[in-house]
């Protein structure tokens, strides 16, 4: 029997964000929180990076999460991936546990379009 090793990349890292910094991030940003072990999040990042390739304007910031970890809690994650998609800092969207592309589409869904620029 042969072992399958799934490589993510980029991998989760630690918190290098405070929630106030989260608050303060402009434009659409999605918040990924798992960790690099955990065999749900694995098995989620074909789709979630299909997906957010597809969707170039959006930050996509992956935080290694687990017991302790303030940001995490901060947003209540309890399952793994936990996608959480912002708006201007807000919160719009959550998604826990994707199984496939349509699960995060319908999450982007809430994120509005920018805005276009004013006619000249």
């Amino acid at each position: 029997m042969r072992a399958t090793i799934i490589l993510m990349t980029p991998p989760y890292t630690p918190e290098t964000l405070t929630r106030a910094e989260a608050d303060a991030l402009p434009g659409t940003t999605v918040l990924e929180f798992g960790t690099n072990w955990c065999s749900w999040c694995q098995g989620a990042q074909p789709a979630i990076s299909e997906t957010l390739q597809a969707r170039p304007g959006l930050r996509h910031i992956k935080i290694e999460d687990g017991k302790g970890r303030p940001l995490g809690r901060s947003y209540g994650v309890k399952l793994w991936p936990t996608l959480v998609l912002l708006q201007d800092g807000r919160e719009v969207a959550r998604v826990v546990r994707p199984a496939d592309s349509a699960a995060i589409l319908q999450g982007l869904g809430a994120i509005s379009a920018p805005a276009a620029p004013p006619a000249p």
